[in-house]
């Protein structure tokens, strides 16, 4: 089937400067290229050319403003059996109406369809011409079904995915000597606990009460460190007032509470091979962030809040703990602390997550999931 991939005028494709969606599509798109002719819509970059192959796919770089009208134009002019559109419900209708002949499908990777971000109306006439609505969590089915309830039969959780062949496990030879150079050029000591937090410097992803929970964390493991690696947002470094606030509260910790700003995708799998810990403070209703099988991938037992669909991958499968005080720093830092001090279950929860990403959590099989939808489509009847 010819298939056109449509991501979000937020970031581009290929990931250069991150974001959940682009890496899915990146990560996919080996697998669903065997089987079907495949077009990825994305915004432009400045360090990417208009047009361009990824992985088999034809990658079509179109500008920012009116990113949205000049999709549209684009698929004007061409014929596809399936448009996969990402995360923009409010989009589905228009290119329904240049691609009448395409199927379509729906990921939501968000709450996008919370009443501030589409009318009732725009949401019904969405869901009226989409054929399946496919979803990063059941958090995120469930908010749409409860809204809509005739998205029901439509809907279909597929948990994320990501490469383990990228991903360096803690335990391996070569992870000491990531970590090892990583400590000589941060200047703390090889063998003291690392805390690892990855993703955007901001209050709804708690940055402020992981940096404040490395307190508790220190009354009982005085040398460990806190690594955290992300910026106000992707692609580059930057210090907005919440950013300088961390920066303050990071210089109380004598030297043991590193903010590394923006790290490149491709670089980031080494951080998570240099820690002992990861730690996910969501304080919004998070979808399911992506970093929890990039950790997994790792090796590393995970520390989450109950917020979204963060424990969907943590209950029951013995990679981890949750915590219900979400919000309370010494909650979180007394959850660190004690892992910290478990070395055999924290190495047990390590290899459990490595398992699960190699067997589960991986881009082959959201790829095998979302190739079996395409061929649901496709043998259904044209509406």
């Amino acid at each position: 089937m010819r298939i056109a991939l449509i991501a979000t005028e937020k970031l581009p494709v290929p990931p250069v400067k991150g974001g959940a969606i682009q890496i899915y599509i990146d990560g996919i798109l080996p697998h669903v290229t065997q089987y079907h002719d495949v077009t990825v819509y994305s915004v432009a970059d400045e360090h990417l050319p208009a047009e361009s192959m990824l992985s088999g796919a034809r990658v079509i770089s179109l500008p920012g403003d009116h990113y949205q009208q000049k999709v549209a134009q684009a698929l004007r002019a061409a014929e596809f059996d399936v448009l996969h559109i990402f995360n923009r419900p409010a989009w589905v209708n228009d290119f329904a109406a240049v691609q009448p002949k395409a199927r379509r499908i729906l990921s939501l990777h968000n709450e996008m369809f919370q009443p501030e971000k589409i009318s009732a109306e725009k949401a019904a006439a969405c869901l009226e011409v989409t054929d399946k609505v496919v979803t990063v969590s059941s958090f995120i089915a469930k908010g749409v079904t409860t809204l809509y309830p005739q998205a029901a039969e439509k809907t279909r959780v597929v948990y994320s995915g990501v490469d383990p062949d990228i991903y360096i496990p803690r335990w391996h030879p070569s992870a000491r000597s990531l970590r090892v150079e990583l400590a000589r050029r941060l200047g703390f000591d090889p063998d003291a606990p690392v805390i690892l937090n990855v993703g955007r410097l901001s209050p709804k992803k708690g940055s402020h009460l992981i940096i404040q929970a490395m307190k508790t964390v220190h009354e009982r493991h005085p040398e460990a460190v806190l690594i955290m690696v992300g910026s106000k947002w992707y692609g580059q470094t930057e210090w907005d007032e919440y950013g300088r606030h961390l920066l303050k509260l990071a210089a109380q910790s004598n030297g043991r509470v590193f903010l590394m700003g923006f790290v490149p995708p491709t670089e980031a799998p080494s951080y998570y091979s240099c820690a002992d810990i990861f730690i996910c403070a969501s304080q919004w209703p998070e979808p399911l962030a992506r970093v929890h099988y990039e950790a997994m991938a790792a090796g590393l037992p995970i520390v989450t809040t109950r917020r979204g669909g963060n424990p969907e991958v943590i209950d029951g499968f013995g990679n981890g703990w949750v915590i219900d005080e979400y919000n309370d720093p010494v909650a979180i830092g007394t959850h660190l602390a004690g892992l910290l001090g478990k070395s055999g279950l924290a190495e047990e929860m390590g290899r459990c997550g490595r398992e699960l990403v190699e067997e589960r959590f991986n881009w082959k099989r959201v790829a095998n999931e979302l190739l079996e939808i395409y061929a649901e489509l496709e043998g259904e009847e044209e509406p």
